[in-house]
């Protein structure tokens, strides 16, 4: 199997070779491979990424109240959707791993690839700043914030409301198992309304394995 070209996809994705390839280096690479890991580059990267979707959203919806905004921006930033990106933008193929991560699947792992979509995003803004991770974050999440048509609401906020409205106690959160290395996480999670059902989802994280129950239930209720 070849080795690939790392540095040439680097070079398409943030529009020209990195001036400091050792930070985009450290960005892709995983804690189970080498100390000097992404996890640094990912906390600045989150920062980043949320002050560019929020003056984003804020002058593309201009008129929409505070709470829409906040709906529209946290889906946006989620770590499922920096994991949808960063599987589209190839980041996968240029993990860096441990052979235990690898084996275990963590290049596959949305809580992975959304820290290293981050961590990218924090690499290029020390080198580059503001206005080329604005770039790339426009180019990378654009179709997703032009086709949101109308505020999206998180499962959980959803469910919630579903049972107010039909009178019913508040969702009731159970976690049932928790599974896998450290590095690979699995927790699943169960989600009752009381007279109304329950829906069952595993996820990388606790949040998103409640998130995946709750959108699971709501498929299931009527209305």
């Amino acid at each position: 199997m070849s080795k690939p070209d790392t540095a040439g996809w680097l070079k398409a994705l943030i529009g020209r070779a990195p001036h400091d390839p050792a930070a985009f280096a450290q960005a892709l690479t995983h804690g189970s491979a080498h100390s000097a890991n992404y996890e640094r580059l990912e906390f600045l990267g989150d920062r980043v990424l949320g002050l560019l979707v929020a003056e984003w959203v804020y002058a593309r919806f201009a008129g929409e109240p505070e709470g829409k905004l906040s709906r529209r921006f946290n889906a946006l930033v989620s770590g499922e959707t920096c994991a949808e990106v960063a599987r589209a933008a190839g980041v996968p193929a240029h993990l860096v791993l441990g052979k235990q991560a690898r084996d275990d699947g963590a290049n596959d792992s949305d809580n992975v690839l959304g820290d290293v979509m981050e961590a990218l995003i924090g690499a290029l803004y020390l080198e580059g700043g503001l206005d080329e991770a604005r770039a790339l974050v426009h180019r990378l999440w654009g179709d997703r914030v032009d086709t949101q048509t109308s505020a999206p609401r998180h499962p959980k906020s959803a469910l919630q409301e579903w049972a107010a409205a039909n009178r019913r106690k508040p969702p009731e959160y159970v976690m049932t198992d928790r599974s896998g290395p450290h590095h690979a996480l699995r927790f699943t999670v169960t989600v009752s309304i009381k007279g109304a059902g329950e829906a069952s989802a595993t996820g990388g994280s606790k949040q998103e394995a409640e998130t995946a129950a709750a959108k699971a239930l709501l498929e299931k209720l009527p209305g």
